[in-house]
C-alpha cells in the first residue's frame, strides 16, 4: 500500500492558508522536530513526508501567488515525489556553512558527498541513497548545499524498524565523516509511521 500524494484539493486556498498560516507553520515546525538529524554539525537531514511536503507547496503557493490550477498542478508535479511511499524514507539533505567563504570551500571538498549518506537498521546491512534523481547537483568543480535523497528499504529493514530495531545513520565521504549512533528515539519513531 503506498501513500496518497498530495492532490488540489489537499491545498488551502491563498486566503484562506493565509488565515490558517501561523497555526499551521506552528504545527509543521514542531513535527519536524521528529524528522530532522543534525550529521556532523553541518548537515541537516529533513525525512520529509506529507505534511512536510504540503507546507512546502502551501509556501510556493503563496509565495509565487500561484492561484490558477495550472499552476498548482506543476508545483504539486515537483513536490509529490519528495513524499515516501511506504518503504522508503525520502530525505532532504542541507549542508550548512553560515559563512559564505568557508561554504564555498566545503562545498568544493565535499563533491560526491550526496552518494556517501547511508542508514543502517539493527544488524542489516547500511543502505545507501539514491541521490538527486530529479537532476544532477553537481558539477566539475563543487556539490550543491541541497540535495534530495531516496533509502530504499528491504521489507526486512522495514519489518525490523518497525519491531523497534535500533537505527543509525551517517555520511562516510572522505572529508566529511560522521554518524548518528543510534538515531534518538523520537525521530526513530516518527520514521517508523512512515512504514507501511
Amino acid at each position: 500500500m503506498s501513500v496518497r500524494k498530495l492532490a488540489e484539493s489537499d491545498l488551502l486556498s491563498l486566503e484562506r492558508y493565509s488565515r490558517e498560516r501561523p497555526e499551521f507553520r506552528a504545527r509543521v515546525i514542531a513535527h519536524k522536530k521528529n524528522r530532522q538529524l543534525n550529521v556532523g554539525g553541518h548537515t541537516m537531514w529533513l525525512f520529509e513526508d506529507r505534511l512536510t511536503v504540503q507546507y512546502q507547496v502551501q509556501e510556493m503557493l503563496r509565495t509565487e501567488r500561484i492561484f490558477e490550477a495550472e499552476g498548482i498542478a506543476e508545483e504539486l508535479e515537483a513536490y509529490n515525489p519528495l513524499i515516501p511511499d511506504g518503504r522508503n524514507w525520502k530525505v532532504t539533505l542541507l549542508i550548512e556553512y553560515p559563512d559564505p567563504e568557508v561554504r564555498r570551500v566545503q562545498l568544493e571538498k565535499l563533491r560526491g558527498v550526496e552518494d556517501r549518506c547511508w542508514v543502517h537498521v539493527g544488524d542489516l546491512p547500511r543502505i545507501y541513497a539514491i541521490a538527486d534523481e530529479d537532476l544532477d547537483r553537481e558539477n566539475d568543480v563543487k556539490t550543491s548545499a541541497v540535495h534530495f535523497l531516496r533509502f530504499e528499504l528491504t521489507e526486512e529493514m522495514a519489518e525490523q524498524v518497525k519491531g523497534g530495531a535500533a537505527l543509525a545513520a551517517g555520511i562516510d565521504h572522505p572529508n566529511y565523516h560522521h554518524e548518528l549512533r543510534p538515531v534518538p528515539e523520537n525521530v526513530r519513531v516518527a520514521l517508523t509511521a512512515d512504514l507501511t
